[in-house]
């Protein structure tokens, strides 16, 4: 899994609230605990537009293809448990721009958070997530007026934009969380067999906090490296 701490952006946006960029994970499920501050998670998935409650000590999860945005209503801060670490990284997370800007040649330059000298830029950050509002808010609006199939044109948009990077997470996959499984399940048979052989792999790890904030999608992120895989891109 991948794990990052967040500070959710606390930069306004056009609908008068503050927060990230919407968007939707297509592979992995992501969870988040909140910390301290308050807000709220805004959703739309194939039941509709959703708006759950964030405070100090919820956690609350969503599966791939719920399209969500974080609105931080007062220093909202949460721990972000990814699933499928290194999926994010790898482009498991498209963002709801408006759909003129969701072909595989208009998405990368509008998603870059690089300025004109090549260096992320919060200017870019903003940029984009002002943009995905712009879109997400349109889907809502279509969704309410009855046309359910906005959100459907987009997970299609969404499914073409990664379609390219879909060996790569494959083997992401395979040599992640599928080993790690495989892994338990050859334990639990040994355990069976009165084989403890495995304990004596026992160790313990820390991950120190990183370093370097970096900017991701729904704020400014802390992520930590691990032995297998890297932190969230949220």
């Amino acid at each position: 899994m991948g794990l990052s701490r967040l500070e959710v952006y606390p930069w306004p946006t056009a609908d008068e609230e503050h927060g990230g960029s919407p968007h939707m994970h297509l592979a992995c499920a992501e969870c988040y605990v909140v910390v301290s501050g308050h807000g709220r998670l805004e959703t739309l998935d194939h039941q509709g537009p959703a708006t759950t409650e964030l405070l100090p000590g919820d956690v609350v999860s969503f599966t791939p293809g719920t399209i969500h945005r974080a609105v931080n209503d007062g220093d909202l801060r949460v721990i972000v448990v990814m699933q499928n670490s290194g999926l994010p990284e790898a482009g498991d997370a498209v963002m709801t721009f408006p759909p003129q800007y969701l072909s595989p040649d208009a998405y990368p330059a509008t998603a870059s958070l690089l300025d004109a000298d090549g260096s992320p830029s919060p200017e870019r950050a903003r940029a984009r997530r002002d943009l995905a509002v712009e879109g997400f808010t349109e889907l809502k609006r279509q969704w309410r007026l009855g046309n359910h199939s906005a959100y459907e044109d987009f997970c299609a948009a969404a499914v073409r934009l990664v379609q390219p990077r879909l060996d790569t997470w494959e083997k992401t996959v395979n040599d992640g969380a599928l080993t790690a499984a495989r892994t338990a399940l050859r334990q639990i048979d040994a355990l069976r067999h009165d084989d403890f052989h495995h304990l004596s792999d026992a160790k313990v790890s820390r991950i120190a906090q990183p370093p370097r904030q970096t900017l991701g999608m729904c704020g400014f992120l802390h992520a930590y490296v691990q032995e297998a895989g890297t932190g969230t891109t949220t």
